[in-house]
C-alpha cells in the first residue's frame, strides 16, 4: 500500500497532512494512458503562508539549524537509506507520474536521490569557514551558516532528483525549506514528505505545498519569510522568477533551459559516438534540459553519420515504461506532446529533411512521440535555436574548428555541451570554448553530485551539486577579534 492510498495527496505542513484551506484539489494523469490516477490538493496563497510560517518557526525554534553539521549529516544518510530501502515504490511512482521507462527510474532517478543525500550529508560533517592572514593586530576568521527558509521550486521532467538536487544542500547547510513540485508531477514529493519525517528530520523543516505555479508558485515567490530560491525550470519562467526574487533583493539559483550541441569530429570513434548521441536526445524522452539535441558533424562524416542514425534510431525500444525493456516512454503530458508535433511540422514547412520518426505513436491513449531526426535545416530556424523538450535531434554539418565552436555557441542557451573527438588537444581545447556550464568529452550525461552544473546565458546562474551548490545555500559571516 502507497502512500497516496493511505494519505493521498494532502499537502504536508509542519509536520501535519492537511488539506488546502479552500479544499480544491487537483488530477495527476499517468501519460503512458492519458488517465487520470489520483488526484493531490491544490495550495493556495493561504496554504503557502502556512508553510513559510512552519518552516519560519521551525528554523527560529534551532531544532535543525541549531544542530552540528554530524547530526545534520548523519540524519541526511538515514534519507538516503531509506530512499535505497523503498526504491521499487519510488521508482514505480516516478514512472507513474512522469511516464519514466521502469528501468531508468530505478537506474538513474532514485540512484541520483540517493546519492545526492549522501554526499550532501558527508559535505555536512565537514560545513567550515577559515581564518584569514591580514596586516591588523587581529585574528580574522569566517563562519557559514545557513540563509533561513528555502523555497524550492522543481519542474515536471526529473521531480526526484532535483528536488533532492535543492533539498539535500539546503538541509545539510541547516536551513528549512518550501518544496513546491510541479503541478503535473508531485507524487514522489509528497512520498518523500513522509519519508523525511520517518529519517528524522524535525516537523517544520521540510513542508511540501502542490499546486498550480501561477498560484502556489507565484505566493512561495513573493512570501517575505523566505531567504533564497532556488529554481529550476523554463528560461521565461525563470525570467519571471529572478525578477521577483530582485524585488525583494533576494538570492537566487537559476537552472533553466538548455539547448546543447554535440560536437562530432572526424577523428571520433563513430560507434562511440553514435550511442552517446542517442542518449543525449531520447533520454527521458527528451525532456532533459541537460539533453544534446543539436547534433554538430564535420562533413567528412556527416552523410555516414546521419545513415547510422537513420538505422539505429527505429531500433530504439519505446513504448510502455513500465516494461523493463523500454528506453523511450510517453512525453509528460499532452501540451508537452503538442509542442513537439508544432516544431517537427515547422521543420517540414521550413523544407527540412526527417530522416526517421516525426510522428505520434498510438499506443494505449498515451502521449507517446517517435525519437526523430532532422537533416538540412539553416541554423538560424527556431527548430534549431528554440528548446523543443521532447525526442528531437536536428543534424548539421560544419567544415572546421572554428565553425563548429561558432554553431555550437550560436544560440542563447548555455547549460551543456558534448564533444566527440580522438584528439586529446582538441578535446581540451574545444570544451575551453564552449559556452556551457557543463561540457562532457567521448560520452553524455555523466553526472555526479561532486561535479557541480548550472548554466551561462539564458540558462540561469549559480551551481547545484559540488561544494558550489551547499556554499550557494550559506551565508558567510566574518569575524574579526582585536589582539591590541
Amino acid at each position: 500500500m502507497t502512500t497516496f492510498e493511505i494519505d493521498p495527496g494532502r499537502l504536508f505542513i509542519g509536520g501535519q497532512w492537511r488539506e488546502a484551506a479552500d479544499g480544491a484539489r487537483t488530477e495527476v494523469v499517468d501519460p503512458s494512458r492519458g488517465a487520470v490516477v489520483t488526484t493531490v490538493a491544490e495550495a493556495g496563497a493561504a496554504d503557502v503562508d502556512a508553510a513559510v510560517r512552519a518552516a519560519r518557526a521551525a528554523f527560529d525554534a534551532g531544532t535543525w539549524s541549531g544542530t552540528s553539521g554530524r547530526e545534520r549529516g548523519r540524519v541526511l544518510l538515514r534519507v538516503a537509506e531509506l530512499i535505497r530501502a523503498e526504491a521499487d515504490e519510488i521508482a514505480r511512482l516516478e514512472s507513474l507520474d512522469v511516464g519514466k521507462p521502469i528501468t531508468l527510474a530505478h537506474a538513474v532517478d532514485v540512484t541520483n536521490a540517493a546519492n545526492d543525500y549522501e554526499y550532501f550529508a558527508s559535505l555536512a560533517f565537514s560545513l567550515d569557514g577559515a581564518t584569514r592572514d591580514t596586516p591588523m593586530s587581529a585574528l580574522a576568521y569566517t563562519k557559514r551558516g545557513p540563509m533561513g527558509v528555502v523555497a524550492a521550486i522543481t519542474p515536471f521532467n526529473f521531480p526526484l532528483i532535483l528536488a533532492g538536487s535543492k533539498i539535500a544542500p539546503a538541509l545539510a547547510a541547516g536551513n528549512t525549506v518550501v518544496h513546491k513540485p510541479a503541478d503535473e508531477t508531485p507524487l514522489s514529493a509528497l512520498y518523500m514528505a513522509g519519508l523525511f519525517q520517518r529519517a528524522g528530520v524535525p516537523d517544520g523543516v521540510v513542508n511540501v505545498v502542490t499546486g498550480a505555479g501561477p498560484v502556489a508558485g507565484e505566493a512561495l515567490l513573493r512570501h517575505p519569510g523566505v531567504d533564497k530560491i532556488a529554481f529550476t525550470g523554463s528560461t521565461a519562467v525563470g525570467r519571471h522568477a529572478a525578477s521577483v526574487a530582485g524585488e525583494h533583493l533576494k538570492p537566487v539559483t537559476m537552472e533553466l533551459g538548455g539547448n546543447a550541441a554535440h560536437l562530432v569530429f572526424e577523428d571520433a570513434d563513430l560507434e562511440r559516438a553514435v550511442g552517446a548521441v542517442i542518449k543525449g536526445f531520447v533520454f527521458n524522452t527528451g525532456q532533459f534540459c541537460m539533453g544534446g539535441p543539436r547534433l554538430l558533424v564535420a562533413r567528412p562524416v556527416y552523410g555516414t553519420l546521419l545513415n547510422i542514425l537513420a538505422e539505429a534510431v527505429p531500433g530504439v525500444p519505446v513504448g510502455d515504461p513500465r516494461q523493463a525493456e523500454t528506453v523511450v516512454g510517453p512525453m509528460a503530458g499532452e501540451k508537452h506532446l503538442r509542442k513537439v508535433e508544432e516544431y517537427v511540422e515547422l521543420a517540414r514547412k521550413e523544407g527540412a529533411r526527417i530522416v526517421c520518426g516525426g510522428e505520434r505513436l498510438d499506443l494505449d491513449g498515451g502521449y507517446y512521440y517517435k525519437p526523430t531526426v532532422i537533416a538540412d535545416l539553416a541554423n538560424d530556424s527556431r527548430v534549431v535555436q528554440e528548446e523543443i523538450f521532447g525526442p528531437v535531434l536536428t543534424v548539421q554539418p560544419f567544415d572546421d574548428e572554428d565553425e563548429a565552436v561558432a554553431l555550437a555557441n550560436s544560440t542563447p542557451y548555455g547549460l551543456a555541451s558534448g564533444v566527440q573527438t580522438g584528439n586529446l588537444a582538441r578535446a581540451h581545447r574545444v570544451a575551453d570554448r564552449l559556452q556551457a556550464g557543463i561540457v562532457w568529452v567521448n560520452d553524455w550525461a555523466m553526472l555526479d553530485p561532486a561535479v557541480p552544473f548550472g548554466g551561462v546565458k539564458d540558462s540561469g546562474f549559480g551551481r547545484e551539486y559540488g561544494p558550489e551548490a551547499l556554499h550557494g545555500y550559506t551565508r558567510v559571516k566574518s569575524v574579526v577579534v582585536s589582539l591590541d
